[in-house]
């Protein structure tokens, strides 16, 4: 059976798992842990490093480290969610070549997805010396409310990592197929999905003969722990502009220490009723003065912080039920996953709000990946009785004439699925419409999502209104939306499949993955050239140190001063080796380098 990796790309953290032996299973990374830090830096000397060994030189590499990739991926440049991040991140965030974002470090230039395809790369790397053999399909986890631009995005970031994602699944109802795997129950569900970037509520009807029915979807891509770190920030940096007069934001390193220590506090008061927040030396005044940050966080406090933030995800609560049509006394169970959940005001709001105690038999930061891997292994095994019925998170439609939207598939219909309307021509002798395939939930078509555009022609002269057009909406399991449109008199037709844009044009990801191959190289070679090299300089430093008294001892015989010259010779060509970087080289003399070691040994402890 072929491997599928179930991947929860997240904002804060990434989780990988694949099912082994009918149990999913998470994958430890290179360090032991089970979840990878989503983070990105280059060095001064040009190097990549991902997840822990990033965030660790964050604060001294603030301006070349990228967090919350996940927060700018698929989105337009001029959308205010961007607009906020520029203002707020301590990287640089730039306008790319197709109205989208991209990132500069250390002077070059990069797409959000090829950030994301690093951390992608790093989870792929390890996943593979964990399991012992290549793996090239996984099932990404998105939040529900990502529209299909962000979808896309995902996508790409995953081809330029050399994987092929088979399967883009919503966070939520990865979740919820992790709750009900193996188990044989029949539950009304709502799953509260809020992490470090985004949130998400899903309610769900899950059967004992393995059917997942999403109900209702819906959330917010722009909150999550981020911004509750946010709230903490503004309140540090506030309070220290009214004692010293000096403005933290204004210096990166400092705000990527401020960022560091809120987020600290945030988690330390899930158990504590209060913590201290120390930072010495956080700035220097103009007077070449050190100044230092001390201030006491209460959990009181935190909670008044983020009162709105919380209310925010509840409201969306409340509108989700709506649009299910259900009471809160027909939710049966309610998951909470992502790591905000862990925030005693996050768990005592949504208990208040649902009436019930939420579920605690699951791992809030492994459950996504988990279930996105029971969703890979029900993809490639055909034997499993598994059925998902996942639903649109947005309404999709097209533009009408003043620039309104109307509507042909409704949020929340189950797909796969079909709908037509028929529209007529706004102009006398109109020859020709313009279809702009929207998705969105306003009622003005410009506050929406373009997907994609073509042109229906040859219609028919006559006055306005008289030539009916039927527009035909199709959406398949994968999310692909088709759209057609034919003149109902004469039977002209055209049609469009659309591929959301994630920013990124099919040459640019191709150059792209080609690029990261290179580096997939590069990393294994390096990790295996780092382990040689360290080896053989331990053998070269050591038979250095003996050589005065070799010497000593064996210079007076022509055998002697033959294995000396020897030995030289092999020193010689080893650290060329190193400087070249030529591991084989390297690994060839390694025999040589022990053996004279040995004979050296021998010489030095034999008694003279």
């Amino acid at each position: 059976m072929e491997r599928v990796l179930g991947i929860d790309l997240g904002t804060t953290n990434t989780c990988v798992a694949i099912v082994e032996e009918g149990v999913p299973t998470v994958i430890p990374n290179r360090g032991g842990y089970k979840t990878t830090p989503s983070m990105v830096a280059i060095t001064e000397a040009g190097k990549r490093l991902v997840g822990h060994i990033a965030k660790r030189q964050a604060i001294t590499n603030a301006e070349n480290t990228v967090y919350a990739a996940k927060r700018l991926i698929g989105r337009k440049w001029t959308s205010p969610q961007v607009k906020n991040a520029v203002s707020t991140a301590s990287y640089k965030i730039v306008e790319g070549p197709h109205g989208d974002v991209r990132l500069v470090l250390r002077d070059k230039t990069y797409s959000v997805a090829e950030i994301s395809a690093m951390i992608l790369q790093e989870a792929k790397i390890f996943a593979e010396d964990y399991l012992n053999e290549p793996v090239t399909k996984a099932v990404i986890t998105v939040p529900a409310y990502f529209n299909d631009n962000q979808r896309q995005a995902t996508k790409d970031a995953g081809a330029i990592a050399g994987l092929d994602v088979i399967r883009i699944i919503n966070e939520p109802t990865a979740a919820a197929l992790a709750y009900g795997f193996g188990k044989n129950v029949d539950k009304v569900i709502a799953v509260f999905d809020l992490g470090g970037g985004t949130f998400d509520i899903s309610v769900l009807e899950i059967s004992s003969s393995g059917v997942f029915k999403v109900i209702a979807t819906a959330g917010d891509t722009f909150l999550g722990g981020e911004d509750f770190d946010g709230r903490v920030i503004d309140w540090l940096v506030e309070g220290f502009k009214e004692q010293h007069q000096v403005d933290l934001r204004q210096d990166r390193m400092a705000l990527q220490r401020l960022k560091d220590a809120a987020e600290k506090a945030k988690c330390e008061l899930s158990g504590v009723a209060e913590t201290e927040i120390n930072l010495p030396f956080i700035i220097s005044s103009g007077r070449n003065d050190a100044l230092h940050l001390q201030r006491t966080l209460t959990r009181a406090k935190l909670n008044e912080l983020c009162e709105d933030l919380v209310e925010r995800c509840i409201e969306i609560c409340r509108q989700t039920l709506e649009d299910a049509r259900l009471e809160k006394d027909e939710i049966e169970e309610v998951i909470l996953v992502g790591g905000m959940t862990r925030m005693p005001a996050v768990q005592d709001s949504v208990t208040k709000f649902f009436g019930r105690e939420p579920c605690k038999g699951v791992h809030p930061d492994e459950v996504v990946g988990l279930g996105a891997a029971v969703q890979g292994a029900a993809l490639v095994d055909e034997s499993r009785e598994m059925i998902l019925l996942d639903v649109t998170p947005h309404a999709l439609g097209i533009m009408t004439f003043g620039s309104k939207f109307e509507e042909l598939i409704p949020k929340n219909t189950t797909v796969p699925t079909s709908r037509s309307k028929i529209f007529t021509t706004s102009r006398d002798n109109q020859t020709a419409v313009k279809i702009l395939v929207m998705q969105g939930d306003s009622e003005k078509a410009t506050d929406n999502e373009l997907l994609g555009e073509f042109i229906l022609t040859g219609l028919r002269r006559a006055p306005k209104g008289q030539v009916e057009i039927e527009v035909n909406f199709e959406i398949n399991s994968d999310g692909i939306v088709s759209v057609s449109a034919k003149d109902l008199e004469t039977g002209q037709a055209q049609s469009i499949q659309v591929t959301a844009s994630s920013g990124l044009t099919k040459d640019e990801v191709k150059a792209m993955m080609d690029n990261a191959k290179d580096f997939l190289v590069e990393a294994r070679t390096n990790d295996e050239f780092e382990g040689v090299k360290q080896e053989a300089e331990k053998f070269v430093t050591e038979i250095e140190k003996m050589f005065p008294q070799v010497e000593a001892v064996v210079a007076s015989s022509d055998f002697g001063r033959e294995a000396i010259g020897k030995a030289r010779s092999i020193l010689e060509k080893t650290r060329d080796a190193i400087a070249k970087r030529e591991s084989a080289v390297v690994k060839e003399q390694m025999e040589a380098l022990a053996r004279t070691h040995r004979m050296f040994k021998g010489v030095v402890s034999r008694p003279h």
